[in-house]
């Protein structure tokens, strides 16, 4: 793993705060839910950084501001011109695709041109072991054959911080452990990487250093 003693900071989290607003009623006005606030820290380039917490607690929510997916109600994140890339479960497929549609997407938005994203597809159907099932809409696949997509995706386009939403918490035994290795693999190469589990054991043996929500 990367030491962080002599490197520069690709993402700022400067006293980040967001909320989320519940819906009222005829006799209820709206009221706002506060997830967190008061965050602040650094990442570091080539570090693996493990976030961990309770449900509910913001881990989610915390990735979803850090790729810019949603704004923060108060403080900012401060990309220093870094590609970032969530990998979620439920989050960035079109279902109505088929996989190899939506990894030349994926790829694409992070900057590859379409001859490049075709020229992964191999590689990422070989890791990812889905078979025909390449060719289907995503619609039509489990949560392990959607988690399956989304980490070879993830291994295959290396963006500069990639951002791991419980991805290895899912699937059958031999593909976590295959996940395991080929993340470790990332974090050997100086791969940047921010990593929410619930398993703190997982995450003391895969990061570097540990945000726990429980104890701000």
């Amino acid at each position: 793993m990367s030491s962080i003693a002599d490197a520069s900071p690709v993402i700022s989290v400067r006293d980040l705060g967001v909320r989320y607003k519940r819906s009222g009623s005829l006799f209820r006005p709206a009221r706002y839910y506060q997830v967190f606030e008061g965050i602040s820290f650094e990442l570091y380039r080539g570090e693996t950084l493990g976030i961990v917490g309770h449900n509910g607690a913001g881990k989610s929510t915390l990735l979803r501001a850090l790729a810019g997916i949603i704004q923060p109600d108060s403080g900012t994140v401060i990309n220093h011109g870094v590609t970032v890339s969530l990998l979620a479960l439920q989050a960035g497929f079109d279902g109505e695709l088929p996989g190899t549609d939506n990894a030349v997407l994926s790829a694409m938005l992070l900057g590859y041109t379409r001859r490049q994203a075709r020229e992964r597809l191999p590689g990422i159907a070989e890791f990812a072991e889905l078979g025909e099932f390449m060719h289907e809409p995503v619609k039509t696949y489990s949560s392990g054959m959607r988690a399956r997509l989304g980490f070879s995706v993830a291994m295959h386009l290396t963006p500069d911080v990639l951002l791991l939403d419980e991805v290895l918490a899912v699937g059958d035994k031999h593909f976590r452990k295959k996940a395991e290795r080929e993340m470790l693999k990332k974090m050997h190469s100086d791969q940047t990487i921010v990593f929410v589990s619930h398993s703190e054991q997982q995450v003391q043996r895969l990061c570097d250093r540990v945000f726990d929500f429980d104890r701000l």
